[in-house]
């Protein structure tokens, strides 16, 4: 059965018949061809495929396409440009944080995500006081917060600082 589906991709409005069946994933590589987007797993457990939906981090293989009409989603090719990297992007190349670039994008994504958490002061397990209205960012909370982007290559200690510099700016 397919469904009509409207999401905004990157500022870019897109109105598309697709099976009802469809991830945000499928959606995203196969119908708009934004092949930064990973597939790692399929299952939700790599982050390979961590996308923006309205600000906040989802693994676009876990979402059907149907259940995000009307909402806005951004992609790695939508946080910046080769003349104007994100300042995730940016730190990310500065501190090596990525090897075979696999699970890059997601983990780009995701720390942009975690960020937008960190302001808002929302808390992890690790936040050691529940009661404060901000959360400082330190290596224990990205470590946590990002647990659920896996680097096959183990890039991690790169990983940790790009998102403590990105997030200093």
């Amino acid at each position: 059965m397919t469904v009509d589906v409207g999401l905004t991709v990157n500022g870019v409005r897109h109105d598309l018949k697709v099976d009802s069946r469809t991830t945000l994933l499928d959606l995203l590589r196969e119908h708009l061809g934004l092949t930064g987007t990973k597939k790692g797993c399929d299952h939700g457990q790599c982050g390979a495929c961590t996308v923006l939906v309205d600000g906040v981090r989802k693994n676009a293989c876990m979402n059907l396409a149907a259940s995000l009409d009307g909402r806005g989603i951004v992609t790695i090719e939508g946080l910046g440009t080769e003349q104007a990297l994100h300042p995730m992007q940016a730190a990310f190349i500065e501190h090596d944080g990525f090897q075979c670039g696999y699970c890059t994008p997601g983990q780009i994504c995701s720390a942009v995500g975690m960020l937008s958490e960190l302001k808002r002061g929302l808390p992890s397990a690790v936040t050691a006081d529940l009661r404060e209205a901000a959360v400082d960012m330190v290596e224990a909370e990205v470590r946590e917060r990002m647990s659920g982007n896996i680097c096959r290559c183990a890039a991690y200690p790169n990983i940790v600082a790009a998102i403590l510099d990105a997030g200093k700016a």
